[in-house]
């Protein structure tokens, strides 16, 4: 499978398994991410999940150029809902995820890591959407998350392009949240993963709910978003038992309702 999962206590890593193309996405990769991200996100046990490759040379290169120069404009068309629903479903999984990124992260293989919520990037990491210098646009995401991680005007000069911004760029652009040495980024990933996943699943639930929903909104409706997820929060067996645990000065068990 191009695509599998692993459970490690409460971090899920999803691994991009196809080392020999750099984990180009074909159709059928496309549809194992889709796959995998909507089982994992019917799973209401889900705390944290970690998004890594099993190529030592790169995260992912982005769409598989040999594939798709194959394709008709038809197999084009009905490939694009495939592609889609990769990227959404990264996207739009219910938990906070982190991407281990090292080596190249380029065209839709940057525009997964830009899906998640946060990205670790080691030393050797190259990001870059390339799209525009073989005729087509991001179609991943990128136009859009891109824009929303570092502006306006940094996405348009990395996307207009077409260049490549490496690891130290990308960290002081924004694109990368944390920069570690060569090597680390899976493990400097699990270790912020681990940390996440001991909070309240439902308070890490709505925190990220309330992040994502209030980001392209005024404040006032912003703020109204932020209040109904706390409500959903304040109210449920998560707040009962972290107020408890703080009081009895020990580790919480969380019913995650």
């Amino acid at each position: 499978m191009p695509v599998h999962y692993e459970i490690d206590g409460h971090v899920v890593t999803i691994t991009l398994d196809r080392p020999d193309a750099l984990n180009a996405v074909s159709t059928a990769m496309a549809q194992a991410i889709a796959d995998a991200t909507a089982e994992l996100a019917a799973d209401g046990s889900l705390r944290v999940v970690v998004l890594s490759s099993s190529s030592p040379r790169a995260f992912c290169v982005g769409a598989d150029l040999k594939e798709r120069n194959r394709l008709s404009d038809d197999e084009l068309r009905r490939h694009r809902p495939v592609a889609r629903s990769a990227y959404n479903g990264v996207l739009e999984l219910p938990v906070p995820t982190v991407a281990a990124v090292h080596g190249y992260a380029l065209g839709g293989g940057c525009e997964l890591a830009l899906a998640c919520d946060l990205v670790v990037a080691d030393e050797t990491a190259v990001f870059g959407l390339p799209e525009v210098s073989v005729g087509v646009i991001p179609g991943g995401g990128g136009t859009q998350l891109l824009a929303r991680r570092v502006g306006r005007g940094r996405a348009a000069d990395l996307v207009f392009t077409a260049r490549r911004a490496d690891a130290g760029e990308a960290y002081r652009l924004g694109l990368a949240d944390r920069l570690v040495p060569a090597g680390n980024d899976r493990a400097a990933a699990f270790e912020i993963a681990t940390a996440i996943g001991r909070n309240s699943p439902v308070g890490i639930r709505n925190a990220k709910k309330a992040m994502r929903l209030g980001l392209d909104v005024p404040l006032a409706a912003g703020l109204e978003i932020e209040d109904a997820c706390w409500r959903a929060t304040a109210f449920s067996g998560d707040r009962t038992e972290g107020v408890a645990a703080f009081n009895e000065k020990r580790d919480p068990d969380w019913p995650g309702e």
